[in-house]
């Protein structure tokens, strides 16, 4: 191949440098119009570039009715064409001037044209850039046709067949050193890690250093083998023409993941700088605001008509709406946060969090509500619908319930926001809870002594109150017997079970005692004898009589 004089030298550096005039293919002859003196140089978006067998020639400039990499490919094919011609000679190629153009020829035929304002953009002599432009052209022709020999061609073949085997060799070999490697520190360090404490304490364990070892030195073979691949195909896929290319280009290939992530890395620090002074003054505000909080509740800080109960709630309330206040703030300088991608993710969990977030926004607003209005408290005795039972838990969706069967019932609170609450504990320690039962006396009876044997039976069962004392309602005048009911004071609504069970056994004491009938549930007609149980047969077998046989079992101190 002909050394190319110096000036041309020098004109294809300033082309490789991306400071060469484009040039125009035409394949119909018909020159553009000449753009204005004071011409715009193009861009890169209006420049596309000439590439023969992963070379750059040169690049040409587009127009709106010819885009440049159209008239890129265009050229590139006419040269490969001419190329692949091998009756066609290089010193053929010729160039002819015209009016405001010039055209390199071969054999008549023409490649492309090289105009005035083409040269005017960058000062460049029209009959010089196109010799440069020729030139360009018969050293890729001949590269062209050098490249595609038999003989080298075979010749290749063998070298990338050589360079595959050594490829493999290498990497058996690696693998083999890397065993060995292994081996020989899990025999060297294994039993030394293996005592890794202080005093009593083991720091690390032996697994956890050994995984630690081996998994940084697959992370060591794994880049030797990216390496050994990367040198492979650099090399094999620059010995053919057609994969020259994409030798070229490997490089770029696999570092310009690494450089795009590296440089968006640096554009965004200062935004992960503001995010992270963001997060440190919001976690301290947190903290201030717990502390406001905890003292609430702990009583050091009294606010007026704001009962310590609600400070836990509130707190929760007040950091939801400082992380959602440091969110709205953060958002702009979350990176990525302005493309479509992240607007759209946005938008999608937006939807699935309206669709399915009816009832859990409902059950967080129940659950606020139920604190401030004061409906019960962790230990109370409840009533929420027809569960019964002390209040174990108040979180933000659901309330607790321990029922006296010890069975845990998880109620919604916005179930509980719609129902209504009998709270059996609020009122137990102020005034006390009053405990009811009613009974079905005949008529023969007198009232006077029923009244009173209600009040013995009230005054002999354990753990209720004496003050205020028990009373007796009637609640009707039956068709066969009238409705008494008894009422006692007590203040354990947690023992209401056992209270009732207790003052159920001595009314049947009582009534037995002075021999006065029951008549409910049910009355069809006055029997030969009364139905009630003599003394003497209280205890019949396998009942056994015991210390408190006058007064029943004594009430226990927790209600199972």
């Amino acid at each position: 191949m002909r050394r190319a004089p110096s000036f041309i030298v020098t004109l294809m550096v300033a082309v490789a440098l991306g400071r060469t005039a484009p040039a125009f293919g035409q394949e119909g002859g018909v020159a553009p119009k000449a753009a204005p003196p004071n011409a715009a140089a193009p861009t890169d978006s209006t420049l596309a570039p000439v590439v023969i067998d992963g070379e750059t020639l040169f690049s040409v400039r587009g127009l709106s009715t010819y885009p440049a990499e159209r008239r890129a490919r265009d050229v590139a094919k006419r040269i490969r064409d001419l190329a692949e011609n091998r009756e066609v000679a290089t010193p053929s190629l010729t160039l002819e001037d015209g009016p405001g153009m010039t055209w390199i020829l071969a054999d008549q035929v023409r490649i492309m044209g090289v105009f005035d304002e083409d040269a005017l953009v960058e000062n460049f002599d029209r009959r010089l850039l196109a010799r440069a432009y020729r030139s360009r052209i018969v050293e890729a022709i001949a590269a062209y046709r050098d490249a595609r020999r038999p003989a080298l061609l075979a010749r290749h073949a063998l070298y990338a067949l050589g360079a595959t085997l050594a490829l493999l060799a290498a990497a058996l070999v690696g693998r083999r050193i890397v065993h060995r490697v292994q081996a020989d520190l899990e025999r060297r360090f294994r039993a030394r890690v293996a005592n890794l404490r202080v005093q009593s304490f083991q720091i690390v364990k032996v697994e956890q250093v050994w995984r630690f070892l081996s998994g940084f030195l697959n992370f060591v073979w794994v880049l030797a083998v990216l390496a050994m691949v990367y040198v492979y195909l650099r090399r094999v896929l620059g010995l053919f023409p057609w994969t020259r290319g994409a030798s070229n280009t490997l490089f770029t290939i696999a570092i310009d993941p690494l450089r795009a992530m590296g440089l968006g890395i640096v554009d965004v620090i200062p935004k992960l700088a503001f995010l992270a002074i963001l997060f440190v003054v919001t976690r301290y505000v947190l903290k201030l605001i717990r502390l406001f909080f905890d003292g609430v509740s702990a009583g050091t800080v009294a606010l007026r008509d704001f009962d310590a109960q609600w400070a836990g709630p509130t707190y929760r309330l007040v950091r939801l709406l400082v992380v959602a206040f440091a969110a709205v703030v953060a958002y702009p300088y979350i990176p990525g946060s302005g493309t479509n991608a992240f607007k759209g993710v946005s938008l999608f969990i937006g939807v699935i969090f309206s669709l399915g977030s009816s009832s859990l926004i409902g059950n967080i607003i129940a659950g606020y509500s139920m604190t401030y209005r004061r409906a019960f408290k962790v230990g109370d005795r409840v009533k929420i619908g027809e569960h019964v039972g002390d209040v174990e838990h108040m979180r933000l969706l659901v309330t607790h319930l321990r029922t006296p069967k010890n069975e845990e019932v998880v109620v919604p609170n916005s179930v509980i926001l719609g129902a209504e609450i009998v709270n059996f504990s609020s009122l137990a320690h102020e005034r006390g809870l009053i405990l009811h039962t009613t009974v079905g006396i005949g008529y023969e009876t007198p009232w006077r002594q029923v009244e009173a044997m209600l009040v013995e039976a009230g005054a002999r069962t354990p753990g209720l109150l004496r003050e205020p004392p028990p009373f007796v309602l009637q609640k009707s005048l039956g068709d066969f017997c009238v409705t008494y009911e008894l009422n006692v004071y007590c203040d354990a609504p947690q023992q209401m079970g056992l209270l009732y069970t207790e003052l159920h056994r001595n009314i049947l004491d009582v009534f037995n005692e002075y021999g006065v009938q029951i008549m409910t549930p049910a009355y069809e007609g006055d029997p030969e004898r009364p139905k009630v149980v003599p003394k003497e047969e209280w205890y019949a077998a396998p009942a056994k009589p015991s210390s408190t046989a006058e007064h029943g079992p004594a009430v226990r101190a927790s209600d199972s």
